[in-house]
């Protein structure tokens, strides 16, 4: 029923829109006409917006996975393979622990573990994360029986290890203290040696090159000089310049389990009655060459999506960030309740799991767990064609990835005549397609033999794609910083629909920067990425029938968000004119109807949002800061890309945004000290003057007030203007904080602070007006 309240107030608001408008028609202010048109047309687009954004919202559908009747209708033994794939560059800004989690929590999933297989791309050729994968497979060993034997949650060891309280839900109570000793102390060694693989590679290599004058190699634990980057880089061993690399960490297991031997002496855990096996591990770091634009995250998938099709070819696949790894070992089961789905499942290209994110502050300053548009947004979409891909946590079919439509258009099976051109010149790759559609299949153990990895070396080469459709109607789309949402898009006009999928506990959960900083960089790759979008041939006006009207509403949002917001910016500078100007407070008159026709306006749009609230499960804290993050990135991250697009149109060319940061700066033990770490950037500015600007006015409003008498029709309107400088000052009170840096960990600080400037700026107006007023009075000609 709340949802049919909501349309009410939905129709009722855009009456209410339409009666505004007219009435400002019918009061045109002719002496500011051009403030008056100014803010005409920013009102417009306000309502415009907003009303894209309230379309596709009219159908939310919440489905959950049914992980029972998928054990009836399916069991084990028909569960199709899935290839997983992880994608890392820098150790330092993606902490290689983060890594290394994230790989044993999806090498410990409870799936059948012959069918499926786990790839990491390394795109910055470290050697440090190819001898991290070394000790993985060790530790691995130890870690992923003790999760079986005890049926461990969440399968991370840093995650796990790191919880408070540890309910038992295994079935060998009176063995789990003395495993987990065992294995917490295994995995403290083992995070030792991954913490110091840097100084142990170094010392190694400035061993090995000191038998060799002249060279500054890096050097492999068997004496090989590492064929990626090199600690000294030099020609072909630089993080754009080096050979491709594949090496098969573990091989693909048996498909009869494998037991365990007794606890011994050297071995005290007892894993006689535990599965052993590990699934297949797969490293991976593409073939890097200046002359050639390496398209970073997506250029990395597209090799995995190649590569893997030799090596595994599963029907499946899902992708993650380094940083986030399996939370709920069932994870990988819940998309078969909507892919394997008789009723429309073969229609279905991708399943998309909201983000969840764990050290956040307890607060969420910086709208971090993003709650309103992850289950809010999203879950609307569901009823539509579904969510868009949000690059981390998403479960894809291969062939909807190849470009291959869905089977809904597609008179035939897939058939590969004509499609060497889009898809390249790679025999075993193309042979590997029509396996790669049958969604039943498993995967196959193959020998990598001298002929395999020659045909695996073809499809990493920078050349390959030269010539094909890779990048643009094939794989992960290149060229836009958002390369998810375009390519999820790309899937969508093509008629396939994706699946909405959250569980208890969270499928998976990652991390988020806390730093205000690095949370604005973050923000303005995406709202940038949003509007190159919407400048490109993905452009949602311009897309396929096949693509639902509504859905296409939503991606036309999606890409146009950030042009709002320069007129919001407008806005928050209109008080340095009436600072200087009584008449510059009458952007309409009569001036109180119109505050009071917004106030209402405005009121309706947050009253809507709480029922938006209700039925997508999210709390009033989310919501309000989600309310005060879209005022910070209004009042500078989304201008600047603006900015960043238009430059981009004027010169040719894109524009650079930096991979966001993982790795804390701050030197301290405090669980959220990089909350407290101001690093100033260009960024913080135009905010930064938005609020001295509104600070001043609320204290020249107050000192206008005083001036006139607290009961003049000035002293009113000059208090009503107040009311949207007060609104913007309390939407802006965490970037407040994050600036304030140590300090802002005493709020009442900032308050006290707040006040003193406020009350200084009015005394300072009155002063002015009252020596104004003075001197006035001394320079009257006599009469």
């Amino acid at each position: 029923a709340s949802i049919y309240i909501q349309m009410f107030l939905i129709l009722v608001r855009l009456v209410a829109i339409i009666a505004f408008f007219a009435w400002r028609v019918e009061h045109r202010n002719h002496d500011g006409m051009w403030l008056w048109a100014t803010s005409m047309v920013a009102d417009a687009w306000f309502g415009f917006s907003w009303l894209l954004n309230q379309l596709p919202k009219l159908n939310p559908i919440k489905r959950v996975p049914d992980l029972a009747a998928l054990a009836d209708l399916h069991g084990e033994a028909v569960l199709p393979g899935i290839d997983v794939f992880v994608t890392t560059v820098d150790p330092v800004d993606e902490p290689v622990m983060y890594t290394v989690n994230t790989i044993l929590s999806i090498l410990a999933a409870d799936y059948p573990v012959d069918k499926y297989a786990c790839y990491l791309s390394d795109d910055g050729g470290s050697l440090v994360h190819y001898e991290a994968m070394i000790q993985i497979v060790h530790f691995a060993a130890l870690w992923v029986p003790f999760c079986r034997k005890h049926c461990i949650e969440p399968r991370s060891p840093e995650n796990y290890f790191g919880m408070k309280t540890r309910p038992y839900v295994g079935g060998m109570a009176g063995e789990f203290m003395s495993d987990h000793r065992r294995v917490r102390r295994e995995y403290g060694e083992f995070k030792v040696i991954i913490d110091s693989l840097s100084t142990t590679i170094r010392r190694r290599s400035d061993a090995y090159n000191k038998r060799d004058d002249g060279v500054h190699a890096t050097w492999m634990a068997d004496g090989t000089q590492w064929a990626g980057t090199w600690i000294e880089q030099a020609d072909n061993h630089r993080r754009g310049q080096h050979a491709g690399i594949v090496q098969v960490m573990l091989d693909h297991p048996s498909c009869k389990p494998q037991l365990g031997s007794s606890a011994r002496t050297n071995n005290p855990i007892d894993l006689s009655n535990v599965d052993t096996r590990l699934p297949m591990l797969v490293y991976i770091s593409r073939e890097k060459h200046p002359g050639y634009d390496n398209q970073k995250k997506a250029g990395a998938m597209n090799v995995m999506l190649r590569v893997s099709a030799l090596l595994s070819n599963a029907p499946f696949v899902i992708n993650f960030d380094c940083d986030h790894y399996i939370n709920n070992s069932q994870a990988l089961r819940a998309p078969m309740c909507f892919m394997l789905d008789p009723r429309d499942g073969q229609n279905t290209a991708f399943v998309q799991f909201p983000q969840r994110f764990d050290d956040v502050d307890p607060t969420d300053r910086y709208s971090n767990h993003n709650r309103v548009f992850f289950d809010g947004t999203m879950l609307s979409l569901n009823g539509l064609q579904g969510p868009t891909y949000l690059g981390t946590g998403t479960m894809f079919r291969r062939v909807a990835l190849y470009g291959m439509e869905p089977p809904c258009y597609r008179a035939e099976n897939i058939k590969l005549v004509g499609k060497a051109a889009e898809l390249g010149n790679s025999t075993p790759f193309l042979n590997s397609i029509p396996d790669g559609a049958i969604q039943e299949r498993s995967i196959t153990p193959v020998l990598v033999d001298e002929g395999l990895s020659n045909d695996i070396a073809t499809l990493m080469t920078c050349t390959y794609e030269d010539g094909s459709s890779w990048g643009r109607d094939v794989g992960w789309v290149y060229n836009i910083a958002t390369e998810d949402v375009v390519t999820g898009f790309r899937i969508h006009r093509q008629g396939w629909r994706s699946m909405y999928c959250s569980m208890e506990p969270a499928a998976f959960r990652g991390t988020a920067p806390i730093n205000l900083t690095e949370r604005l960089y973050q923000v303005l790759r995406w709202s940038g990425g949003s509007l190159e979008v919407f400048f490109s041939h993905s452009n949602a006006l311009i897309a396929s029938r096949r693509l639902n009207p509504l859905q296409r509403i939503a991606y036309l949002n999606m890409s146009i968000y950030p042009i709002a917001t320069m007129f919001i910016l407008a806005y928050s500078f209109f008080p340095v004119m009436w600072l200087f100007s009584e008449q510059s407070y009458y952007i309409q008159r009569p001036f109180g109807t119109f505050i009071m026709y917004l106030v209402v306006v405005i009121a309706m749009m947050h009253v809507i949002g709480m029922f938006e609230v209700k039925w997508a499960g999210i709390t009033l804290q989310d919501w309000w800061r989600n309310e005060q993050f879209y005022m910070i990135a209004a009042t500078g991250v989304y201008p600047t890309a603006v900015l960043y697009m238009a430059l981009k149109l004027i010169r040719g060319k894109g524009i650079y945004f930096r991979l966001t940061s993982k790795q804390t700066e701050a030197c301290s033990d405090e669980k959220f000290a990089d909350l407290y770490t101001v690093r100033w950037v260009p960024l913080l500015i135009p905010t930064v003057a938005v609020l001295i600007v509104n600070v001043t006015a609320v204290g020249a409003a107050i000192g206008k007030a005083a001036t006139w008498g607290f009961f003049t029709d000035q002293a009113w309107h000059a208090v009503l203007g107040m009311v949207f400088n007060v609104g913007t000052l309390v939407l802006l009170y965490p970037f407040a904080l994050g600036i304030m840096g140590q300090w802002g960990k005493r709020p009442g600080i900032l308050l006290v602070m707040l006040v003193m400037a406020i009350g200084t700026v009015g005394l300072l107006y009155v002063t002015l007006q009252q020596d104004g007023h003075r001197m006035s009075f001394l320079t009257r000609p006599s009469g």
